[in-house]
């Protein structure tokens, strides 16, 4: 197996992919960061891996049809270790993700050299780069993202930590005790996704109701209206997330905690019980750390996934055979 090396080209375009269980975004970047092109299409969830790293590969040709790029950074979902290249773990939003040599998988298909990483760590790139620009480089990060799961980044001294099969970050599967008893995705129960997710808040309005809701959105026009049951659940959902950061901060010192994710953007009841949360469990000289919004927009996740071309090993065609 060809070992990965860590030497993008400087002055090239690169190719930025981001994947998620339903959509494929991707772009073509040029040297000074600027979007050249763009190209979405659904993922094929259910076709399997190989379905998946064919469309991948497809959406990288759109945006680079001259192939002026020779590197292609790609943000994933699931456990990802850009070391080895491999999804180390995987729900099964993704049919048959787990086990996927994406790296090598992706290099084969596309002629680049490729470097891969879980998607919300790639998103946090750009976040932990302008931390470092204001601390020398020494700049310490906690990084969540609230949405559909509850994903997670964490830098330390300048340094984005992976851990061992590219699990570390991975803050939807610390225990809450809000979650108490509630069976999580990983097959463990108690864990914060459950009950801080967009989906955990609706079932738990569900469970307080007996009522099927179709979406969180919808959670947020009756706690909006008055609807104790929906505020109930939307402030619990938040307190759970606030403790968690909250706690993880203690450990970890962070000079900056970046909170993003479709969640927090439903309005200010969710914001400030988890503000609220998050300062009850800080210790004095973290007292006064408030979370801030992501710096970047939509535009993240392929930027932070072409940024990974110059961080993280490159995986080259021909590893798989």
């Amino acid at each position: 197996m060809t070992a990965p090396t860590q030497q993008a080209p400087a002055g090239r375009p690169v190719v930025g992919l981001d994947l998620g269980g339903t959509k494929i975004a991707a772009a073509l970047l040029g040297a000074d960061g600027t979007v050249l092109a763009r190209h979405s299409r659904p993922t094929p969830a259910q076709q399997g891996a190989a379905a998946v790293l064919d469309a991948l590969a497809a959406a990288a040709s759109e945006v680079d049809p001259g192939r002026s790029a020779e590197v292609l950074g790609i943000a994933a979902a699931g456990v990802i270790d850009p070391r080895s290249g491999m999804v180390t773990s995987a729900t099964d939003s993704i049919r048959g993700w787990a086990g996927t040599p994406l790296g090598a998988g992706l290099a084969d298909r596309t002629g680049y050299a490729v470097a891969c990483d879980n998607d919300v760590r790639a998103t946090a790139g750009p976040e932990l780069a302008a931390l470092n620009a204001e601390t020398g480089g020494h700049g310490s990060l906690l990084f969540a993202a609230i949405g559909t799961g509850v994903g997670g980044a964490i830098a330390v001294d300048g340094r984005m930590l992976h851990g061992a099969s590219g699990i570390a970050g991975h803050l939807g599967h610390l225990p809450s005790p809000e979650a108490a008893g509630l069976p999580c995705t990983c097959g463990a129960t108690g864990h914060l996704e459950v009950i801080a997710s967009g989906p955990g808040i609706a079932a738990h309005y569900e469970r307080l109701t007996g009522a099927p809701v179709d979406r969180l959105e919808t959670v947020a026009a009756r706690a909006a209206q008055g609807d104790a049951h929906a505020v109930t659940a939307i402030t619990t959902g938040a307190a759970a997330a606030g403790h968690v950061l909250g706690g993880l901060a203690n450990a970890l010192g962070p000079d900056r905690v970046v909170v993003g994710g479709g969640v927090p953007r439903i309005g200010p009841l969710y914001e400030d019980a988890l503000l609220a949360a998050l300062a009850a469990e800080l210790m004095g000289p973290l007292r006064g750390l408030v979370p801030r919004a992501p710096l970047l927009g939509h535009d993240a996740a392929v930027l932070g996934a072409a940024a990974l071309t110059t961080t993280l090993p490159l995986h080259h065609p021909g590893a798989l055979r």
